[in-house]
């Protein structure tokens, strides 16, 4: 298991996207795979920036673990802001029109759906949120 500690800043999330695609690219993910993963990381590394340690910053820790046999990929994101439960979270009715539907929870969503499983805990004061995918 790889991990990557800093400062949980929008502006990091390049650095947070750097590390998972290499990651990924050693063990030669394919494209759509990664590209999956990438909006997963993305919405829920922007969500812990925004809203875990509002209106303050705090720390945030990413890593990824790759299984063989079969080949399957964790990321896992830890922080020790307000508690929050991506999981709990009701998916959007996405058959109603943009301007119908309630602002939020659309990138959770995404995140879900380009994901095989996703996990929250809340322990030792930690959101743990784990996402996995089958590669």
């Amino acid at each position: 298991m790889k991990e990557l500690k800093l400062t949980a800043t929008v502006e990091s999330l390049d650095e947070v996207l750097a590390f998972i695609d290499a990651e990924l690219e050693s063990v030669d993910c394919p494209m759509k795979v990664q590209m999956q993963l990438d909006v997963a990381v993305e919405e829920l590394y922007v969500n812990i920036a925004h809203y875990a340690y509002a209106p303050g910053t705090g720390e945030a820790t990413v890593s990824i673990d790759i299984t063989q046999d079969p080949l399957n990929v964790t990321i896992t994101f830890k922080d020790s802001g307000i508690p929050f439960d991506p999981t709990a979270k009701a998916d959007p009715d996405v058959t109603l029109s943009a301007q119908e539907r309630q602002i939020g929870g659309l990138g959770i969503y995404m995140a879900k759906k380009g994901t095989d499983e996703m996990k929250y805990e809340y322990k030792d004061g930690q959101n743990i949120l784990s996402i996995s995918k089958k590669l």
